[in-house]
C-alpha cells in the first residue's frame, strides 16, 4: 500500500456558503455521465417540455384565431372548431406537464441513489487522515443537501430551456403577427435587463447569509443534542438556550431579508409588465381604429405579453437554483476527487494465514509533517505473546496499534512494521485486517440487532460461533435474558444498553472471526468492576495461542503480561515484566508510586495507571 497526500475540499467552512457561476463546464462535463445513464428518461422530459411549450404558445394564438377569423365574420361553425381545438390544446398540455414532471422525477431520483451511492462507496475507501480533519456534519451536508441540490439541476435545466424557448417563441410571435407594434411592446426590456443587473448580486448575497445562517443554527443543534449530558449536568440549558435564540433570530432576520429580496422583483416585473401592455393598448387601439390591425391580434398581443413575463421572473429564480447546482456539483465531484492516502501497491500480495510475530523496525511517525509522535521504536513480539502498553498522556500508544492496523502508513524509510516477517505495506490490506480484530475504549455499536454486530466483520459465522464467541467473553448470560434475545434490535450506538454490555459485545465481535492478532486499546478502561472481571477471565481463554496488544490502564490486565513496554514521548524508554520493572526504578516504578499504588478498585483490588 502506497501514500497519497491527499487535499480535503470540505474542511474549509466556506465553502458550504460558496455560489458558482450558472454554468460551470467542469461540472457539466462530470454530470454527463450520469444524464447519459438516464438518457430515455431525460429525451422523453424534453420531447415534453417543447410540446408543453408549444401548447403554451398556442392558447393566444388560438384566441386570436377565434376572434378575428370566426366571431369577426359570424362563423359559429369554424368557431366550434376553434373550441374544440382549445379544448384539446389544453388537455395535451396537462398531459405533456404531468409527463415532464414524471420523467424528471424518475430520472432526478435515479441519478440522486447513483451519486448517493457512490459517494456512500468512496468515503469507506478514504483514509483515516481525511476524517481526522474533516468535520462529520459536513460530510453529511455533501451526501445529503449537495446531492439533491444537483438531482435538482435536471429540473432546473429543463426549465430554463423550456423558458427561454416560452421568450424566443413569444417574441418571435409577436413580430409575426407585426413587427411594429411588437417592438413598442418590447421596449422595456432594456429596463428590465437594468433592474435584472441590479437585483442579482443583492440576491445572491441574501441567500449566502440565509445558508450562513441556517449552518449556525444546525451546528449550534447537533452541538448542544450531541453534549446534552454536560449541559444539564453543568445546569447549562437557559445560557444555552440564549445562544441559540440569537442565532436563531438571525435565520429568521436574515430569512425574511431574503423574502423580501425574492418578493422585490415582482413588483418591478409586475409593473414593466403593465406597461408593456399599456403601451401596447394605446397604440394597439389606434392601429385597430385605422384598421392596421385586427383586435383579435390586439388580444394576442396583450395575452403574450402577460406571458413574456413569467418566464422571466422564473429565470431569474433559476439562475440562483442553478449557481447553488453548480457550487454543489463542485463539491461533489470535488469529494469523489480525493484519493485515500493508503492503498494498496501495484504489487501487493496476500498476506498467508500468519502465526503473529510482530516487528516494529526503526518506525517513526507523525500526523503532522515535522512533529513526529514516534520516534526510532523497535520492538519484536513472538507470536503468542501478550504485550502491555503504557506511558503518559501522549506517549504514542494509540499511534503505535493504529500503525499495525494500517488506519495510517510508515513512510518508506522511516521504518517498517514486519508481521510473520512480511512487511505490510507489501501486502493487501484486506488479507492483514480479516486476521486482527480490535477492541476500542469506546464501543461503537450499529443499528440493527445483537447478532447483526457480532458478526459484523463475519457475516459467514455460525450461529454456534457466534454463541461459543458470546460465551467466551461473558456475553452470552446477558443476552438471553434480552427481550428477544440475539434478535434484540439496538438503537443507533446502542444506547439502549449499558457501557459494559456494549464492550462486551464488542469483545465478542472481535473474537467471532477468530483473529490470530487482537488488539486492546484501553478497552476496559470505562466499564465497571464486575464488567472488568467478567473480561479478564476471559481474556486468559481469549488471548491463549493469540499475539495481544494491549493498552491498558488497569494493573490486572497488564501484570499478566508476557512483556510490558514502556513509552515516553514516543520512544520506548522500558521493557520488561511488571517485576523487573519495578526493580529497575524507571519511569514504570514512578508511574507505578504515582497511579497504581493509590488508585486501588475497592471490590476487586485492581489498580489504575494513566
Amino acid at each position: 500500500m502506497t501514500t497519497r497526500t491527499a487535499t480535503n475540499p470540505i474542511a474549509d467552512a466556506g465553502e458550504d456558503q460558496r455560489f458558482g457561476k450558472a454554468y460551470n463546464p467542469a461540472v457539466i462535463v462530470r454530470f454527463v455521465p450520469y444524464l447519459q445513464s438516464q438518457k430515455w428518461l431525460m429525451a422523453a422530459a424534453t420531447v415534453s417540455m417543447f410540446i408543453f411549450t408549444a401548447t403554451q404558445l398556442a392558447v393566444p394564438w388560438l384566441i386570436k384565431v377565434g376572434i378575428d377569423d370566426h366571431i369577426a365574420v359570424g362563423d359559429f361553425s369554424g368557431l366550434t372548431l376553434v373550441a374544440a381545438m382549445f379544448l384539446g390544446n389544453a388537455i395535451l398540455n396537462w398531459g405533456v406537464s404531468y409527463a415532464q414532471e414524471s420523467f424528471l422525477a424518475r430520472a432526478g431520483q435515479s441519478v440522486l441513489y447513483r451519486l448517493r451511492k457512490e459517494m456512500f462507496s468512496h468515503l469507506q475507501k478514504l483514509s483515516l487522515t481525511f476524517y481526522d480533519k474533516t468535520e462529520v456534519g459536513r460530510i453529511m451536508s455533501r451526501v445529503q443537501g449537495d446531492c439533491y441540490q444537483l438531482q435538482e439541476f435536471m429540473s432546473v435545466a429543463v426549465m430554463t430551456v423550456g423558458d427561454f424557448l416560452s421568450l424566443f417563441g413569444i417574441v418571435a410571435v409577436l413580430f409575426l403577427m407585426d413587427i411594429q407594434l411588437g417592438l413598442i411592446s418590447m421596449a422595456v426590456i432594456p429596463l428590465l435587463v437594468v433592474i435584472m443587473a441590479v437585483w442579482q448580486p443583492l440576491a445572491i448575497r441574501s441567500f449566502v447569509r440565509v445558508r450562513r445562517a441556517a449552518s449556525a443554527v444546525n451546528g449550534s443543534l447537533n452541538e448542544n443534542i450531541s453534549g446534552v449530558r454536560v449541559v444539564q449536568s453543568m445546569n447549562r440549558q437557559n445560557s444555552n438556550l440564549r445562544r441559540f435564540d440569537e442565532i436563531n433570530h438571525e435565520s429568521l432576520v436574515t430569512g425574511l431579508s431574503a423574502t423580501r429580496m425574492s418578493v422585490g422583483l415582482l413588483a418591478p416585473v409586475d409593473f414593466l409588465t403593465a406597461a408593456a401592455i399599456a403601451l401596447t393598448l394605446f397604440f394597439g387601439a389606434r392601429m385597430v381604429s385605422v384598421d392596421d390591425l385586427e383586435i383579435g391580434t390586439l388580444i394576442a398581443f396583450v395575452l403574450y405579453i402577460q406571458r413574456f413575463f413569467d418566464p422571466v421572473r422564473n429565470l431569474a429564480m433559476q439562475y440562483t437554483a442553478m449557481q447553488r447546482a453548480m457550487a454543489s456539483g463542485a463539491r461533489i465531484f470535488e469529494l469523489l476527487d480525493v484519493e485515500p492516502e493508503l492503498i494498496d501497491a501495484p504489487n501487493a500480495t496476500n498476506l498467508p494465514k500468519i502465526k503473529g510475530e510482530i516487528d516494529y523496525k526503526s518506525v517513526s511517525y507523525g500526523y503532522i509533517e515535522g512533529r513526529d509522535v514516534l520516534h526510532d521504536v523497535n520492538l519484536h513480539i513472538q507470536p503468542g505473546q501478550t504485550v502491555a502498553i503504557v506511558g503518559p498522556t501522549g506517549a504514542g500508544k494509540t499511534t503505535l496499534v493504529s500503525l499495525l492496523s494500517r488506519f495510517y502508513d510508515v513512510e518508506r524509510g522511516r521504518g517498517a512494521i514486519l508481521v510473520d516477517g512480511c512487511d505490510i505495506r507489501d501486502v493487501t490490506r484486506r488479507s492483514l485486517a480479516t486476521q486482527m480484530s480490535m477492541v476500542l475504549q469506546e464501543p461503537f455499536l450499529f443499528s440493527g440487532t445483537v447478532r447483526e454486530n457480532i458478526k459484523y466483520s463475519c457475516t459467514g459465522a455460525t450461529e454456534v460461533q457466534m454463541i461459543e464467541a458470546s460465551k467466551a467473553v461473558g456475553a452470552h448470560a446477558f443476552i438471553q435474558k434480552l427481550e428477544d434475545g440475539y434478535d434484540t434490535y439496538l438503537h443507533e450506538r446502542g444506547v439502549n444498553m449499558s457501557l459494559g454490555q456494549r464492550q462486551l459485545i464488542s469483545f465478542a465481535r472481535a473474537i467471532v472471526a477468530d483473529p490470530q492478532i487482537l488488539i486492546l486499546d484501553e478497552a476496559t478502561a470505562n466499564i465497571d468492576s464486575h464488567t472488568e472481571m467478567l473480561i479478564q477471565t476471559a481474556l486468559q481463554v481469549l488471548l491463549r495461542g493469540r499475539t495481544a496488544i494491549v493498552i491498558a490502564h488497569r494493573l490486572s490486565t497488564i501484570r499478566g503480561a508476557d512483556k510490558i513496554v514502556v513509552l515516553r514521548g514516543g520512544e520506548v524508554v522500558e521493557t520488561g515484566v511488571h517485576e523487573e520493572l519495578l526493580q529497575e526504578g524507571g519511569l514504570y516504578a514512578h508511574l507505578y508510586q504515582m497511579n497504581y499504588a493509590v488508585i486501588q478498585d475497592p471490590l476487586s483490588g485492581n489498580q489504575t495507571i494513566n
